[in-house]
């Protein structure tokens, strides 16, 4: 299998949407979106694609050090800082996770560390989680959404400071559902030259919860890993780098399905969008080569501090302090 094909597929459908998205959502509903800036600013235009794409940049690189998503990172940091509107910065969010995943979806499935039988029911709530988060986003007021976006970036933050990973969990006996549909093999943990079998467990209750975790990434334009690892690794009984792995490979399908109801609405704009994803991708090469040298602690404590307070800006926003 060609790894570079869904990437290149992505980047062919998502220029023809570009070229035809604003045309169609913004004069479908005009009157919902009419400016990208919510404050008025005596900096030129240009000036917001080139901080923008620096901005990204940092959180591409931050994102690889600290093992996070970087839609996480981009949607509370991008509308507590700059003036444009949340509804674009949401809606270019989830591009900015799909972008991601699709780049290392395809390596990680090739390299048996993504299981598609258990990603493809999960890909399945969260995506229906997704659509009608992002659907109800668009009924809220912008306001409700900011101050909901602000607590929401706060508990990711305090979850990422309390969650403790668990390289191998414990092995607990296969669910119902997970026996059924043959979910379970062999992990081949190369750094401890080990052979681990795993299986997975409450399968069935998990996808209620991973409907919630998709409606919070469809509504914020988050990407769903900061809850799906946890999830994955300590609920469901998965090795870590199987988790973090499939996960990666979840998040193209959950952000492609709510990404179209922001097309819909006009809520995705080139002069936005195409900046924030250059400079996440050439972020994230700097950060994977930055990797094997870095403190993955200190980058994890600097990365919930900023978390922290890019929430507590949003939500002092939100509220109109």
């Amino acid at each position: 299998m060609n790894t570079k094909l869904p990437l290149i597929l992505f980047w062919i459908v998502a220029c023809l949407i570009l070229l035809s998205g604003p045309l169609y959502g913004i004069t479908e509903n005009p009157s919902q979106l009419q400016q990208v800036s919510e404050e008025s600013s005596s900096l030129p235009w240009w000036s917001y694609p080139i901080f923008l794409f620096i901005v990204t940049c940092l959180i591409g690189i931050l994102a690889v050090l600290a093992g996070v998503g970087g839609g996480v990172l981009f949607v509370p940091i991008v509308s507590s800082f700059f003036p444009f509107h949340l509804d674009f910065v949401r809606g270019t969010g989830l591009f900015v996770a799909m972008s991601l995943s699709l780049s290392a979806g395809p390596r990680l499935l090739n390299k048996g560390l993504a299981n598609l039988r258990l990603a493809m029911p999960i890909a399945l709530a969260t995506s229906i989680g997704a659509i009608a988060g992002a659907i109800t986003s668009f009924s809220l007021p912008t306001k409700t959404i900011q101050t909901a976006l602000g607590a929401t970036i706060i508990s990711v933050s305090l979850l990422m400071l309390i969650f403790k990973k668990t390289d191998i969990p414990k092995k607990e006996r296969p669910g119902y559902l997970s026996k059924i549909l043959e979910i379970g093999g062999i992990y081949h943990e190369d750094t401890k030259s080990i052979h681990i079998e795993w299986n997975v467990h409450r399968l069935g209750r998990s996808l209620v919860l991973f409907i919630g975790i998709g409606f919070i990434a469809g509504m914020f334009g988050l990407g769903a890993g900061w809850a799906n690892v946890p999830m994955l690794n300590l609920f469901l009984g998965l090795p870590l780098k199987m988790a973090v792995a499939t996960s990666v490979f979840t998040i193209s399908v959950t952000s492609t399905s709510a990404s179209w109801i922001y097309l819909n609405q006009g809520a995705v704009l080139p002069i936005i969008l195409v900046p924030s994803i250059a400079g996440i991708m050439i972020g994230s090469r700097i950060g994977a080569k930055i990797l094997p040298k870095a403190s993955p602690v200190a980058i994890r404590y600097i990365v919930i501090v900023v978390l922290a307070l890019a929430g507590v800006r949003s939500l002092l926003k939100g509220v109109g302090i």
